[in-house]
């Protein structure tokens, strides 16, 4: 028996998600997309935290984390960053492809390198 998992497709993942959110938003409008954007912030922070605790930095607390946490905290920003740009447009997929495209042109490779 294999413990092979098939991962979810990713861009069915974000509308799904999104999808469930734009049901269940308490707050719509300006207001409801602004919020969606700031939640970003709040993922972020957590990743700040898992670090923060993974490394034992707070003396008061100790080590309360672990990488695994750092990874999935992690996750959450890009998910989280993935349906806020679903947000601002349904074309999510390609944006994001496109965007890759120009970053990774831009970005010196390994055979650029000096």
């Amino acid at each position: 028996m294999s413990d092979h998992v098939t991962p979810p497709d990713i861009w069915k993942s974000i509308d799904a998600l999104w999808t469930w959110l734009e049901a269940d938003q308490p707050v719509g409008g300006r207001e409801g997309m602004l919020l969606r954007m700031l939640k970003l912030s709040e993922e972020v922070g957590e990743v700040a935290e898992a670090v923060i605790g993974v490394t034992g930095q707070n003396p008061r607390k100790g080590v309360t984390h672990t990488w695994e946490d750092v990874q999935s905290e992690l996750c959450d920003v890009v998910i989280t960053a993935l349906v806020a740009l679903r947000t601002l447009t349904p074309d999510t997929r390609e944006v994001f492809s496109r965007h890759l495209t120009r970053v990774t042109e831009r970005s010196p490779g390994p055979a650029q390198a000096s």
